[in-house]
């Protein structure tokens, strides 16, 4: 008797410890089916502290995102409608990917199964998870030529700069024009203008302007070698458009052959442009911030130009300076410069540093500037390399102003 009830009690340990093992078994496979397999998505939250951090329906350029779903580490790629975003291993996790939206996306070119859509590919799988984006709207960053002629070539720089409704300069309607695939810049001749006025872009998303003015001769100029002459020494003022073809009017000019390592003789006949003294910011300004402002001049380079620096100062004090090294590219690349005609370079006041333009930004206008906003230009050139100069230097410098950007 007693045999029996023990065989049927170990009949029955025996069930349930199989049962207990096939639903661990279950258990197990069913969690590492949810830690390793193909990855999804289930919502998208905006990246910010709470309570900002909510669900969106869509999304735009150039924001963070944080995807919301299973399986989301060990991403291999991100795309948003079809472009790979920049992966951050750091910001993600088995449910949540914080990841950046590129800048740039053509929309125009998309094609119609990339748009609206994610796609997240990670060792195990891809997923594809369709969600609004948006063209945001246009920006403007830069004017090729603001004080160009007509007939000039003339680009606009920036981004989003498609599905074009009304294009401006001056208050000059542009019906022409050629626009980049992705958006970042439009380029036309220009036409004949009548007036200085902003550039205005409208497109599908929206509206973007200059908040400074083009063909503009008056507005914070401080030298133009012509009506507004304060130039006091330097190098030579010229007018020939046989050396600088689409000139306004005078202009100076910097020349140099290939300078010794270290070369930093500014005042050698044409190594730089010296002003008198004059208001770079008016004085119930001095207060707003240096972002504000920016120094701008147009210049022409028709020949190759390596190595040799330009550099802006006040009032040859050499605390603060502006370089300007248009052939120093990113990493370190070099690159020969050459203008092809008239460009317009504009150098905020923050970007006057300490330490030979290498340290750090003025605390403020006034300590930039002084008390008072005023002192000499001072547009100077120096090799600050440890090796020869690659190439010479010859460059026209024309309308020497500061322009409020903001």
């Amino acid at each position: 008797m007693n045999k029996v009830i023990f065989n049927q009690s170990y009949r029955r340990f025996l069930f349930l410890s199989l049962a207990v093992a096939f639903a661990c078994m279950q258990f197990g496979c069913k969690k590492e089916a949810m830690e390793g397999g193909a990855p999804v998505i289930t919502s998208v939250r905006n990246y910010a502290a709470s309570p900002a951090d909510t669900l969106v329906n869509n999304i735009t350029t150039g924001q963070w995102v944080v995807l919301i779903g299973h399986n989301l580490k060990n991403a291999v790629q991100i795309s948003f409608n079809g472009i790979p975003a920049t992966i951050n291993s750091v910001m993600f996790s088995d449910t949540s990917a914080t990841v950046l939206v590129p800048a740039v996306i053509p929309f125009p070119s998309v094609s119609a199964e990339d748009m609206n859509t994610i796609r997240y590919v990670t060792r195990q799988g891809a997923t594809t998870f369709t969600f609004g984006i948006v063209a945001p709207p246009p920006t403007i960053t830069g004017i090729s030529n603001e004080n160009a002629n007509e007939g000039d070539s003339v680009y606009i720089y920036g981004l989003n700069l498609f599905f074009i409704q009304e294009l401006t300069f001056a208050g000059t309607p542009v019906t022409e024009y050629t626009t980049a695939g992705d958006g970042t810049s439009v380029g036309f001749v220009l036409p004949a203008l009548t007036q200085s006025g902003p550039v205005v872009v409208t497109t599908k998303s929206g509206v973007a302007f200059t908040p400074f003015n083009v063909n503009d001769a008056t507005t914070g100029v401080l030298c133009d070698f012509d009506n507004v002459n304060t130039f006091s020494w330097g190098t030579g003022i010229d007018n020939s458009s046989v050396n600088f073809p689409g000139n306004r009017g005078n202009y100076a000019v910097l020349s140099n052959g290939i300078l010794p390592a270290g070369d930093g003789t500014w005042w050698d006949w044409q190594r730089s442009i010296n002003t008198n003294d004059v208001q770079w910011v008016p004085a119930d300004s001095l207060g707003l911030s240096l972002d504000d402002y920016a120094l701008k001049f147009e210049i022409s380079v028709p020949g190759a130009w390596t190595g040799t620096s330009i550099y802006v100062i006040k009032g040859y004090a050499f605390d603060y300076m502006a370089r300007y090294e248009p052939w120093q590219g990113a990493n370190g690349v070099v690159t020969p410069f050459i203008t092809k005609g008239w460009r317009t370079v504009t150098i905020p006041l923050s970007m006057f540093r300490s330490n030979d333009g290498k340290g750090s930004a003025a605390a403020s206008l006034t300590t930039l500037l002084g008390a008072s906003g005023n002192g000499a230009v001072n547009i100077q050139t120096k090799n600050f390399s440890a090796s020869p100069s690659a190439s010479g230097l010859k460059a026209a410098i024309d309308n020497i102003r500061v322009v409020k950007i903001k």
